[in-house]
This record gives C-alpha cells, structure tokens and sequence, in this order.
C-alpha cells in the first residue's frame, strides 16, 4: 500500500535533486548535466547581487507574513464559531457556503476577480453609486495586489481549512464541557479554555507547516493576477524564478535561485519545529 507513494516521492521529490547540481554550473542543454562547465557560487553571487534581490526577497516575506496572519487564523475562527451553532440546517448551509469557493479552478476565480473589480465592474459601480468616487482599476493598481491576494485566499479556502478544527473539535470529551459548565464557564470561557487547548496541537502543527512553506508563496495564483505595472508588489522569489527559468531560458541561475528558496524554507521548518519541541510537546519530529 505504501509503493505508489514510495514511488511517486522517489521519482517527483528524490529523483529531480540530481539536477540541483545546475546550480553550480553554467547549464547547457547539449552538454547535459555533467558536460555544463563548473562555475561554483557564481550564480547566487549575481543573485544576491541582483537589482531585483530586496524587491522580490520582501515580497515573498510579507505575502507570506500576511497569508500567516490572517489567512492561517481564519479556518480556525470560522470552525469556532461553527461550533457555537446549535441550528444543524444553518450549520451545515454555512459548511456547504464556505467550502464551495475551494473548489473553483484558481483560473476562474482570478478571471472573477478581473471582472468584478474592473473600471466597469460590479465592485467599482457599486462604489461609484454610493460613495460618488472615480473607478479604481484594482488589479492594476500595485499597492491592492496585496489586500486582493490575501483577501480572495481567504474567501477560496477558509470553508476548507474550517473542517480539520471541527473535527478536531469532535474528539474534545465533552464531560469536560459539562464539568466547565457546572463551574459556571460562560460559552466564551468554555471557547478559550476547553475548545482551543483541545486543537491546540492541531493548530501547532499546521502552523509548523506554513512556517515550512513561508518563502514558497503560491506562484500559480500570482502569475494569473500580476503584470509588470503591480511587479513592485507582486513579483516573488518563485514568479521570478519563472521567468529567469522557463521564460529567458536561464537555468542554472533560476535553479540557484529555487536552491536558496528551498534552503531557507528549510532552515524555517527546523527552527519552528525547534522551537515548538522547547515549548510544548507538540512537535513533527
């Protein structure tokens, strides 16, 4: 039962990082992988040195920050307040809601998105008949991509990410809710002090998680929202990546860029899951 995923992480995950070794070489298709010549660190020094570095390294970092922020919180507040509703049709209309928007194809929620807050989209002709302001053209406007980023992310999965607290929730003994209430917990004090230290290493180690993917910003979903007018707060270590590489035909330096990236999720991971270990008992490993 465990070969096909043996399998598959052995030829997609293991197997491909023989190729990291472009790094370190100046690649050529026709020479191949041990025919490209060594050039060692060449490519992270022009990296590093590059004009875009700072530009792309601040972005990934706070679009990673603010997906952690409030996107990482959301599912977790959504299944509180589910478990608060003691209308099970209500609770379950609410369920069905929130977790339809996961599964629209992200390239049609990004073309929602182009034409509900275009110049003469649903968004800007409700605030225009309201407020009486000139259209906005939002998705090409640098300073929104953040705020539509973030914002459409959450909409799209906080229904989805809701189910692993609630069932969460459901191993909760609920004699310790009857023993908070004898006690006189108010629903809120039952909330704080039963229900979240219940998921509490749920919550952990999903956390432990999105520390371990926070350089790795989804790049699909960027590549459909952004264009060169919105790159100075949208353009990230991985949409550059795309370019350098698939786009310019410049392997050995995307490949440099990919291996910091991956290194410094890495260096995340270990730290998080360090400090988690230190302070709790919850831990990966």
């Amino acid at each position: 039962m465990l070969s096909p995923a043996v399998i598959y992480f052995a030829l997609f995950h293991y197997g491909p990082m023989y190729g990291m070794q472009i790094a370190f070489k100046d690649y050529y298709v026709n020479d191949g992988f041990l025919g490209s010549p060594w050039i060692g660190f060449d490519n992270f020094k022009e990296f590093f040195g590059s004009f875009y570095f700072f530009r792309i390294l601040k972005n990934t970092v706070l679009l990673s920050l603010l997906s952690l922020i409030f996107a990482f919180p959301a599912g977790i507040v959504l299944a509180l307040l589910l478990n608060e509703v003691r209308n099970s049709k209500f609770k379950r209309a609410v369920q069905t809601i929130t977790y339809m928007p996961h599964f629209i194809s992200l390239v049609v929620v990004v073309g929602m998105m182009f034409d509900f807050l275009a110049r003469d989209g649903l968004v800007n002709n409700i605030i225009t008949s309201l407020i009486g302001t000139e259209p906005v053209a939002f998705m090409r406007e640098a300073s929104w991509f953040r705020t539509l980023y973030i914002g459409s992310g959450i909409w799209q999965n906080i229904g989805w990410g809701s189910i692993i607290y609630l069932a969460a929730i459901s191993t909760i003994d609920p004699s310790i809710y009857e023993a908070a209430k004898i006690d006189g917990a108010s629903r809120w004090k039952q909330t704080w002090n039963v229900t979240l230290p219940g998921i509490a290493p749920t919550i952990i180690i999903l956390f432990i998680l999105n520390i371990g993917q926070l350089m790795t910003v989804g790049s699909e979903k960027i590549l459909l929202m952004y264009n060169p007018i919105t790159y100075d707060t949208a353009d990230v270590i991985a949409t550059y990546t795309y370019r350098k590489g698939i786009l310019e035909t410049n392997y050995s330096y995307a490949a440099a860029v990919g291996m910091f990236n991956a290194l410094i999720s890495f260096t995340l991971l270990i730290i998080a899951n360090t400090i988690s270990k230190r302070m709790s008992e919850t831990k990966l490993w």
